[in-house]
């Protein structure tokens, strides 16, 4: 485990925190996003019985996660304290076991290879070191083991509303390209079939104003830069 001591994590707004419990995050992001994550997977039947949700916070992923995957265990980690305690609460819904550990998710209280599924919804964006989040992702998954990343990219998370609704480690955010790279250069494997570039309302950097309001064409994949990357990594055996 990395003994680097890490600063304080980039407390959210009050309204980051309202939102994250408002049925909208629960229904169109949360929900949508494991949907399009779990068709990524190459092997989505298979069963994960220890899944790791890095970033619980207040705990609204757990019953989806444990609707969905269906595993025995569900670790669930956050560096602040007092949303552990409303998670607790959302993970008595749960049919698996709950365990949830306060921990930074740049040294994450676990052994290696204890993982069989790691699950990173809008989390990755709020960390302060990319570099060590991930090698620590990588060292908790089991060879064979997956990793389910969902994450805003740069050019949503510097936009104006976005900076002025939530808080967040503005020089370290990445475009989707880099996350990829990020996450091959750390050893995990994925293809074209692996990845996904959603472009939903709540994820454009206009909130879907132009195209919704002003009409303006939708731009495709290649055509725009990317505000929401989603994708399923293996460590390789």
């Amino acid at each position: 485990m990395n003994s680097t001591a890490y600063p304080d994590w980039v407390h959210e707004s009050s309204f980051g925190k309202w939102f994250l419990n408002t049925k909208t995050w629960v229904i169109k992001v949360i929900q949508v996003a494991l949907s399009d994550l779990v068709k990524l997977m190459d092997e989505p039947d298979k069963q994960y019985d220890v899944v790791l949700d890095v970033g619980v916070g207040f705990g609204k992923t757990l019953w989806n996660l444990d609707q969905t995957l269906h595993p025995k265990k569900i670790i669930g980690i956050d560096i602040d304290p007092d949303v552990l305690v409303e998670a607790k609460i959302q993970g008595k819904r749960c049919n698996a076991e709950i365990e949830l550990i306060e921990c930074n998710a740049m040294q994450i209280d676990l052994p290696d290879n204890s993982v069989d599924l790691l699950f990173c919804h809008q989390t990755f964006h709020h960390l302060v070191d990319h570099d060590a989040a991930i090698a620590e992702f990588y060292r908790v998954l089991k060879p064979g083991g997956v990793m389910l990343f969902a994450e805003s990219t740069r050019k949503y998370i510097h936009s104006w509303i976005i900076k002025w609704l939530f808080r967040h480690p503005m020089d370290v955010q990445k475009s989707a390209e880099e996350y990829i790279q990020l996450i091959r250069n750390a050893g995990f494997k994925m293809n074209d079939n692996n990845i996904s570039y959603p472009y939903l309302w709540w994820s454009r950097d206009d909130l879907g104003i132009m195209q919704n309001i002003f009409r303006r064409p939708e731009p495709k994949h290649g055509q725009r830069e990317e505000t929401l990357l989603n994708l399923a990594a293996t460590k390789p055996l």
